[in-house]
């Protein structure tokens, strides 16, 4: 397969990471936050919208408690935060780009 040939105002994907250390340690640690069979489905569900933990919970089949342990993991690297509304901790993506990373994820899934 074919290299996509490079336009000249775009950095081929990867370029800054060659280089900075710092960076891809940062990036390392997104990762391994994200690199958990259930993180990655709590990442997906809200992907599609803003959810409560017991409806994380129910739609998952796992308890809540086991939920919010990972949520708690999310949070701490700032890929998730929480609102309250209605005495529920309502649940969204605090990072946008997650939504790419997962797309991305699906498509490469089996390769």
């Amino acid at each position: 397969m074919a290299a996509r040939p490079t336009l000249r105002h775009e950095r081929p994907a990867g370029s800054a990471l060659v280089r900075d250390d710092a960076k891809a340690a940062r990036i390392a640690e997104l990762l391994k936050a994200v690199a958990h069979p259930l993180r990655v489905r709590i990442v997906a569900i809200l992907c599609l919208g803003d959810q409560h933990v017991n409806a994380l919970a129910e739609r998952l089949g796992v308890p809540q408690a086991i939920v919010s342990q990972q949520l708690r993991i999310l949070r701490l690297h700032d890929l998730v935060a929480a609102t309250r509304r209605d005495g529920f901790a309502y649940y969204r993506l605090a990072e946008p780009q997650l939504r790419s990373l997962v797309s991305c994820m699906e498509k490469c899934e089996g390769r």
